[in-house]
């Protein structure tokens, strides 16, 4: 087998700009690739016993039988998902790489996915959202130092408003000022496959976010809507950690992420009568299908819905 050179390096390199220019891929995803990529990569160095030749047709030699070899060792260290994550990674940088005509096929097309269990989304209680809503609360009332206040008031925000619009968190990090319409109550959001919606914000989390940015001050059109105390965009990583701070706070036992307001944006709204279209064109979603994952109904709703629309739920008593 050939060895992988700096020139196929820089194939991931570009793969990994045109997930990202042309795709619209959010950062963590661009990242995970980037890593499968590598891994594989450096799976090829080994099996080939020098890394030190420059072949520009190496990635040409990877055929079926070799990604195979790979999985293989996948199997033993890795979970299922973990394994069908890496393989779409490969699947999507062959396509690339034939459409580049860099090579002549795609050796991944084949190869078959390990089948993922698939498990429920982490919904929220109505209640169990409200506490989490008002948990930075009770830390606002005791903070006075200007840094901390703004932190709590930021933290406050972000919450409400990834409830209110269940956006994705990556959605939300990348939020600029001038896509927020406060008087409207709307924000415009680029989705995935650059595809732009208008989503609504509640007036709840409108009036906290107003707060924090009041307090923030000096707002220029192109800045982040949400930044870190050094002025910087706020990470998903670091939405992700707020939100595991303040669950703990508010008592949550469950595990709780960005993901899962997602989840419960959705799946609130849908209990509460909204048509599961409607939701899917907030959520951003080309496929029904995909919405209809993120809902969690409850038994008494799954009741509710069937007695409405099957013709036999009920029966009328004769006279």
């Amino acid at each position: 087998m050939e060895a992988i050179s700096k020139g196929q390096d820089d194939f991931i390199q570009q793969f990994v700009q045109y997930l990202s220019a042309e795709k619209n891929a959010s950062p963590h995803t661009c990242r995970c690739y980037q890593r499968d990529l590598k891994e594989f990569e450096n799976f090829l160095k080994s099996q080939s016993g020098d890394s030190s030749r420059t072949e520009e047709r190496a990635w040409e030699g990877v055929d079926r039988i070799v990604i195979r070899k790979y999985l293989s060792v996948l199997h033993r260290k890795n979970k299922k998902s973990s394994i069908a994550r890496k393989i779409s990674a490969l699947r999507s940088f062959f396509r690339y790489l034939v459409r580049e005509k860099l090579v002549s096929s795609n050796p991944a097309k084949s190869v078959s996915t390990p089948k993922v269990e698939k498990t429920l989304p982490t919904t929220l209680t109505v209640d169990e959202a409200f506490r989490l809503m008002e948990s930075p609360e009770k830390p606002l009332e005791k903070v006075s130092e200007s840094d901390a206040k703004l932190r709590v008031l930021r933290d406050h925000a972000v919450l409400e408003f990834l409830y209110s619009s269940g956006l994705r968190v990556g959605e939300l990090v990348g939020l600029n000022l001038k896509h927020l319409d406060l008087n409207l109550g709307i924000v415009r959001v680029m989705g995935k496959g650059r595809k732009e919606r208008i989503v609504p914000v509640g007036d709840q989390a409108i009036k906290v976010l107003k707060v924090y940015l009041n307090w923030r001050g000096d707002l220029e059109n192109e800045s982040p809507l949400f930044v870190n105390l050094r002025g910087g965009r706020l990470t998903s990583r670091s939405v992700g950690r707020l939100i595991k701070k303040y669950t703990r706070s508010s008592g949550i036992v469950r595990k709780v992420s960005p993901h899962s307001l997602r989840h419960s944006f959705a799946t609130h709204l849908l209990d509460a009568g909204a048509d599961i279209r409607e939701i899917q064109e907030m959520l951003g979603h080309a496929s029904l299908s995909t919405t209809q994952r993120y809902i969690h109904l409850s038994p008494g709703k799954l009741m509710e819905v069937y007695d409405k629309a099957h013709p036999r739920s009920f029966f009328k008593e004769k006279k």
